[in-house]
């Protein structure tokens, strides 16, 4: 192992490798801004007539908008999972938000307050993430508010999974997203502390909020050397609870919880903004890359149909239907990303090695990734993503892929595959299976050639 990458991979990087390795336009900072169940059609500059969100609109006014980008999977876990990975839900260590065996057995509270004990699985330390391979080029990484890749295994959390610093909740610790949107519990790396101005269930700091003076704090620190900043709000996913709601209230043909919904969308927007004026303060802007995305559709708690939050797309969270899956990706960069919108078929294991080969770490990537390099995407030149297949799975009860224009989908246990043409079809209305056969044949081997077996989620014959 050459010296520096000792250095990177131990974080005892000296004054002078820090000062040399400072973060510029065509080395930039990275941060990823994930929304949590947030619909395609949530956002202004995706066509939404009701939710406000001008900063986020104007990210995509001035750099690239993919509009056929796809989540790693249809829920929270396993999307998150890919996105880290860079492997589709066929390969990577989580599949489901809870697994039939395996894993470990722990507390689940629903919004309601009700208690039941599920198992779930959780990244092991030998898997790389998108952390660990910039962190080993240099970059100081850290997620701010949501990982769910830790199952209930407390040392998995991500400040052990490759981030040099983590401020946020936990799986494990049930009590540390509890009351979710006013959070009093919130972990600092391994460290338990706490929001006072939250005690007693008070309404003063809400999660977005703090979510965002976390991730200012961390760019403050960090502003004289390249970063990674992970940040993943929870807005806008259920309970909906917010207590500024006064963007919506003209709307008074709408009910409490879709203008609660909508709210906690344009609060995260203000958020954005909040943090985008931060990087201009500082002179940050030019050198550091935006994305922004959502980890699968809406749920079916959001107003859906008074809101439109899928874009009239077929199916919702949890479903491998393009509402469950299709969501928004921005990108933004200013003097080098250009404004343009992107129709390439993209999905979230093409982050990490494009980030890889953004941040010339390219040799730290692993083996067995499925995602490609979409990079030059982001400036204007070509890459061929149309004549590959995407792949998505909920391990024996849905599964889905899509080839150019046509996807196989169906999203239940031993159910025939429904084929659709999304150039004609995108709403997923007219399933094509029985016009043609041979092409539902050739998705099936390919399909099951793409699932490779795991110890939590066996199927029938493995």
């Amino acid at each position: 192992m050459n010296y520096r990458l000792f250095l990177a991979l131990t974080g005892a990087v000296t004054a002078a490798d820090t000062m040399a390795q400072k973060a510029t336009p065509e080395r930039p900072n990275v941060i990823f801004i994930l929304a949590d169940d947030m619909g395609y059609g949530d956002l202004s500059c995706f066509g939404s007539k009701h939710v406000k969100t001008p900063n986020i609109d104007r990210l995509s006014d001035t750099g690239t908008t993919f509009t056929q980008c796809y989540a790693g999977s249809g829920i929270s876990s396993p999307s998150r999972c890919s996105l880290m990975t860079g492997k589709h839900t066929g390969n990577t260590r989580i599949r489901d938000n809870q697994c039939p065996v395996g894993g470990i057995l722990g507390v689940k509270i629903n919004a309601n307050g009700d208690t039941t004990y599920i198992r779930r699985t959780n990244l092991m330390p030998t898997d790389t993430t998108i952390a660990t391979v910039l962190g080993a080029a240099g970059y100081r990484t850290c997620l701010v508010n949501k990982w769910h890749l830790d199952g209930y295994d407390p040392t998995a959390s991500p400040n052990h999974r490759g981030f040099d610093e983590f401020y946020g909740w936990t799986i494990s610790t049930v009590h540390s997203n509890s009351p979710y949107y006013y959070p009093y519990y919130r972990f600092a790396g391994d460290s338990l502390t706490t929001i006072e101005e939250n005690a007693h269930d008070a309404h003063v700091r809400h999660n977005t909020d703090i979510s965002t003076d976390d991730a200012i704090a961390f760019i403050s620190r960090n502003k004289v050397r390249p970063f990674f900043l992970y940040l993943a709000y929870d807005a806008p996913h259920e309970p909906y609870i917010i207590d500024e709601t006064s963007w919506y209230d003209g709307q008074e043909d709408w009910s409490m919880n879709t203008r609660r919904y909508a709210s906690l969308i344009t609060h995260m927007d203000c958020a954005i903004g909040r943090l985008l004026a931060y990087l201009d303060c500082e002179g940050l802007r030019e050198n550091t890359l935006i994305i922004f995305a959502s980890d699968n559709g809406a749920a079916v708690q959001a107003p859906i149909a008074e809101l439109n939050c899928n874009a009239g797309f077929h199916g919702r969270k949890g479903q491998l239907y393009e509402g469950g899956i299709r969501v928004p990706m921005i990108v933004n960069q200013p003097g080098r990303v250009p404004a343009q919108k992107l129709q390439n078929l993209i999905y979230f294991p093409d982050v990490m090695p494009t980030l890889a080969a953004l941040t010339g770490s390219e040799k730290n990537l692993p083996q067995g990734i499925n995602g490609i390099n979409i990079l030059p995407l982001f400036y204007g030149q070509p890459v061929d993503t149309d004549h590959r297949m995407l792949y998505w799975e909920f391990p024996g009860k849905q599964r889905a892929a899509r080839l150019g224009d046509w996807k196989c989908v169906t999203i239940k246990k031993n159910a025939p595959l429904e084929l659709y043409n999304l150039k004609d079809d995108p709403e997923e209305r007219h399933n094509l299976a029985d016009k043609y056969p041979e092409i539902v044949r050739r998705f099936d081997e390919a399909m099951r050639r793409m699932h490779q077996p795991s110890e939590c989620w066996p199927l029938e014959g493995e």
